[in-house]
């Protein structure tokens, strides 16, 4: 079963989208045992479908789809739908494909064939997560951050610079308001994929340094001279107390 923390709020919902039944049979057997319910969809448009129109905790999405694949699944539902950890499957081992994954928005990433053992150990980690967010939000709602020009509202997901909304991807909100959140201290790229990804992306640092790069061309008046990410050369990035000079 779940954590008690998880436990106390409704039983999670996950959204299989899987075109092998076998598999989506196996996964669904496993998941109800976790004490989750599970709905199942067998290509990438009825995947989306339900993502965009049965609110869930968790989509476990395979890269391999007939119609949209997986790629395309992540990409439209982090453009159109409200934010839903998304756990990526894939049969390819290539690094570009859990690279492009991570880029576009999947939270975590395993590669078949994998144990269910591991799979569900990935599930109640990205769930916990979920959960530590509800709980934060219903203790303590989050204040707006402002530093200089830049103002995060953490409970609308939006950031305004200079009174222009920035649009933001999943990830690159995520990214800001944690180092926003800590003015001064510096992160390790490792430390930023922990605390942003989860656990299980140590290699990909380099996932850091796009989604920086990213940011600073959306928040920053010259991203070659940043006011706000700072680079701190040979460890990694922080968000500056007050805005350089």
């Amino acid at each position: 079963m779940l954590p008690s923390a998880v436990s106390e709020f409704s039983r999670p919902r996950i959204l299989v989208v899987e075109d092998s039944r076998d598999m989506a049979e196996l996964l669904t057997l496993h998941l109800k045992d976790l004490g989750c319910d599970v709905d199942w969809a067998a290509d990438g448009l009825s995947g989306l479908e339900k993502a965009e129109s049965e609110p869930c905790d968790l989509v476990i999405l395979d890269l391999m789809l007939p119609g949209l694949d997986g790629l395309e699944v992540c990409r439209r539902m982090r453009n159109h739908v409200a934010y839903v950890p998304i756990l990526m499957l894939t049969a390819k081992l290539t690094e570009v494909d859990r690279v492009l994954g991570l880029e576009i928005g999947a939270d975590d990433y395993l590669t078949k064939p994998f144990s269910i053992r591991e799979l569900l150990a990935r599930v109640k980690a990205i769930l916990r997560r979920v959960d530590a967010l509800r709980v934060a939000h219903v203790t303590a709602p989050a204040q707006r951050l402002r530093v200089g020009v830049i103002e995060i509202d953490p409970e609308r997901r939006t950031v305004n610079a200079a009174g222009k909304e920035i649009e933001l991807t999943p990830k690159e909100f995520d990214l800001l308001t944690e180092m926003a959140r800590n003015p001064g201290r510096v992160y390790s790229r490792s430390r930023l994929l922990d605390q942003v990804w989860g656990y299980g992306h140590i290699g990909y640092e380099h996932t850091v340094n796009s989604h920086i790069n990213r940011l600073r061309a959306k928040i920053e008046k010259d991203p070659r001279n940043p006011q706000y990410i700072l680079t701190v050369w040979g460890v990694g990035y922080k968000f500056a107390a007050e805005p350089a000079s």
